[in-house]
C-alpha cells in the first residue's frame, strides 16, 4: 500500500487541513458529522460526502482524500463486506468506521481487519471524533515510516526489536495526556532448544513462525506485535479493557491448541506469557513496563518448570 501524504501531527491540532470523505446515505448524520469536523477548534478540515460505496470508490480513486469516515450500511453494500471493498480501494488511506451498530464484536473484527477506529453514531462527540481522527493520522503516518525502514523481522513478518520498540513508544508518547488502558504483552517459546536439537533447525523457524502467526491472529491489526529476538516475542495492545484481555488470552490458548491438535508438526508448540496492564501518564516508561511482563514471563515458565519435573518423577 501507498503510504498516506499526512503530514506529521502536533499533539493537540492537526497542522494542515485533513481532506475528509465521508460515505454516508444518511443526510442527518452525515451534517453532523461534518460539522464536527469542520466546526472543531483543535482541527481543520475539509469535508467531502458519498452517499453510496460506488461513489465513494469513484472518489477513493481520484485520489487527494486523507482520510475515509465510513458507514457499513450503504444502499449498495452492507456490513464488513463494505469496509473490505473500501480499504482495497484506499491505497494507503486510513479508514474510521462509523455505524449506528454498537456490536462490540462488529467493532472488533472492523479493528481486527486494519479499521483505525470504530465510533458509534450515538455515542460521537465533537471531541471523540476529533481526536479519532488525529490518532488514526498519526497512528497512519508512523506504520508508514516504519514499512520503509528496516523494523521487520524477516522470519516472521512481524516487527523486529527495533520497530517494536520505536512504535510502542509513539503510542505511548502519543496516549499520555489522555491516561488510556494498554496491555504488554511479553511471549516466549517454550522448548526452542529442543526443537532444534531433535529435529533440526528448519523445524524450529517453524515453530517460531507458528508462535508468531498465533499471536498476529490473536491480536488487532492495530496492535503492535513483534519479534524481540530469538524465542522472545511482545505486543503491546491498544486501549484494552479488561475483558477484551481476557478475549486475547483467550484467542493465543485457542490459536495453540488449533495449532497442536492439527498432528501437522511433530512437536508441540507452547507459549510462556507475561501481561502488564497499565494506564498511560507522563509517568509511564515503556521499559519498566516490559521489565514487569518479563518477571511475569519467567515466573510462569519456572512454573512450567517445575510441573514438568513433576510429572516426570
Amino acid at each position: 500500500m501507498t503510504p498516506t501524504t499526512a503530514a506529521p501531527l502536533a499533539p493537540e491540532a492537526v497542522a494542515a487541513p485533513v481532506r475528509v470523505l465521508l460515505i454516508e446515505d444518511n443526510d442527518l448524520d452525515a451534517f453532523l458529522l461534518g460539522e464536527m469536523l469542520r466546526q472543531h477548534p483543535g482541527m481543520e478540515a475539509s469535508v467531502e460526502r458519498a452517499g453510496d460505496l460506488a461513489d465513494g470508490l469513484d472518489r477513493l480513486h481520484r485520489g487527494g482524500i486523507d482520510l475515509v469516515l465510513l458507514d457499513l450500511s450503504l444502499p449498495d453494500s452492507r456490513d464488513l463486506e463494505t469496509y473490505r471493498t473500501v480499504e482495497s480501494a484506499a491505497l494507503g488511506v486510513p479508514v474510521i468506521v462509523c455505524s449506528a451498530s454498537d456490536d462490540a464484536a462488529l467493532g472488533i473484527e472492523a479493528v481486527r481487519m486494519g479499521a483505525q477506529d470504530y465510533l458509534v453514531k450515538g455515542q460521537i462527540t465533537p471531541d471523540t471524533l476529533a481526536r479519532s481522527v488525529r490518532y488514526s493520522l498519526e497512528r497512519h503516518r508512523m506504520l508508514a515510516a516504519l514499512r520503509g525502514l528496516s523494523l521487520v523481522d524477516e522470519l516472521t513478518g512481524l516487527y523486529n526489536r527495533r520497530g517494536f520498540v520505536t512504535l510502542a513508544q509513539g503510542h505511548v508518547s502519543q496516549a499520555s495526556r489522555a491516561h488510556r488502558r494498554f496491555v504488554l504483552v511479553m511471549a516466549d517459546l517454550d522448548g526452542l532448544k529442543p526443537i532444534n536439537d531433535t529435529f533440526g533447525h528448519k523445524a524450529g523457524d517453524a515453530a517460531i513462525r507458528i508462535a508468531a502467526e498465533v499471536l498476529r491472529n490473536s491480536f488487532r491489526s492495530s496492535d503492535v506485535v513483534a519479534r524481540m529476538g530469538g524465542d522472545e516475542f511482545a505486543v503491546l495492545a491498544l486501549e484494552t479493557s479488561e475483558s477484551g484481555e481476557s478475549v486475547m488470552m483467550y484467542r493465543i490458548t485457542e490459536g495453540l491448541a488449533a495449532v497442536n491438535a492439527s498432528e501437522e508438526f511433530p512437536f508441540a508448540v507452547s507459549l510462556s506469557i507475561g501481561s502488564v496492564p497499565f494506564t498511560v501518564d507522563a509517568d509511564v516508561r515503556l521499559e519498566e513496563i516490559m521489565e514487569r511482563a518479563d518477571m511475569l514471563l519467567y515466573e510462569e515458565k519456572r512454573r512450567k518448570g517445575s510441573l514438568r519435573l513433576s510429572l516426570i518423577e
